[in-house]
């Protein structure tokens, strides 16, 4: 973002963008990294490892079965999650780096859970080494985005304060990430990031080119489902990334997909919309369902 951008200035504009109903373009923030215009969207269908969630904890999927289910899926990218990882060395790394490879499927990037929303520098500065050893990680797994969490307001703390700290953690962790051109996507996942204005002010301040949002559209707390829209909308030119379900996180409504999309394609968003399956039905017959849906909007909306 443009170092003389003023804060006053860029929360105004960021909560006109908010308010404005999100059947309209998309218009540029002060700042924002667009993507382009409608015609040059390139959206491709992905999936998260999260999303066999109840395979992965019972050992019935390893990382290396979900990159070849990935295959079975027709997805273009993964995104690992790294809790399931067996190792963070090197050898191991390379060996799902060729794996991918050698079946033609890309690594959308991984995602790693992270406070950053805490008190004390000490803390915080051992979170920014914690990213730094996933860089490193996503360096050796041939990815370029990694995605991190805000975190928990603690109680009796200010959103201000709050905002500050992330961005305080965020900031050194990007500056690390960039010398391998890794990009950090902060997800909208309750807490510090609930609604899209906090987001927005998160990576304002820390004004780099490789701070994004890992954009899950059902994850925004807001009271109605056209504020959800609104939100989607105005974090919609930062995303780095997308985590796509189709209802929304707390009220369980369906979510509009092909609304989604467009909002992704009129911003010209180049990038992977990667199935997070959270639903009840078991994830060998519910990620299959939602995977079509993705690829048939992808193949409607992309220029690719």
């Amino acid at each position: 973002m443009s170092k003389g951008l003023r804060r006053r200035e860029f929360l105004t504009t960021a909560a006109a963008a908010i308010a404005t109903q999100a059947s309209t373009s998309v218009p540029a923030l002060p700042g924002a990294k667009t993507h382009g215009s409608r015609g040059e969207a390139r959206l491709f269908p992905g999936c998260c490892a999260y999303s066999y969630l109840k395979h992965f904890n019972t050992g019935a999927m390893t990382m290396e079965s979900f990159i070849q289910k990935a295959v079975e899926l027709d997805a273009h990218s993964v995104d690992i999650t790294t809790y399931w990882l067996k190792s963070a060395e090197p050898e191991y790394l390379n060996s799902l780096r060729h794996l991918a490879f050698k079946n033609g499927v890309a690594f959308s990037g991984i995602a790693i859970r992270t406070e950053m929303c805490q008190g004390g520098g000490a803390i915080r500065a051992e979170e920014v080494r914690r990213i730094h050893q996933w860089v490193d990680a996503t360096q050796a797994l041939g990815a370029s985005h990694i995605r991190v969490f805000g975190g928990n307001l603690p109680e009796g703390v200010s959103e201000n304060q709050g905002i500050e700290w992330v961005a305080e953690t965020m900031k050194p962790a990007c500056e690390y990430a960039a010398k391998f051109g890794i990009t950090l996507g902060i997800e909208n996942h309750g807490g510090i990031t609930a609604r899209a204005l906090a987001v927005l002010e998160i990576l304002h301040r820390v004004d780099s080119p490789y701070a994004g949002v890992n954009l899950d559209i059902a994850n925004f707390e807001a009271k109605t489902d056209e504020e959800m829209y609104s939100d989607i909308r105005a974090c919609v030119p930062y995303a780095t990334h997308a985590h796509i379900r189709d209802v929304f996180g707390a009220t369980k409504r369906p979510i509009d997909l092909d609304r989604a999309w467009r909002l992704f394609a009129d911003s010209g968003y180049k990038g992977y919309m990667s199935v997070e399956y959270e639903a009840d039905e078991d994830p060998s017959t519910g990620v299959p369902k939602l995977m079509e849906k993705i690829k048939t909007l992808c193949r409607k909306y992309s220029s690719a």
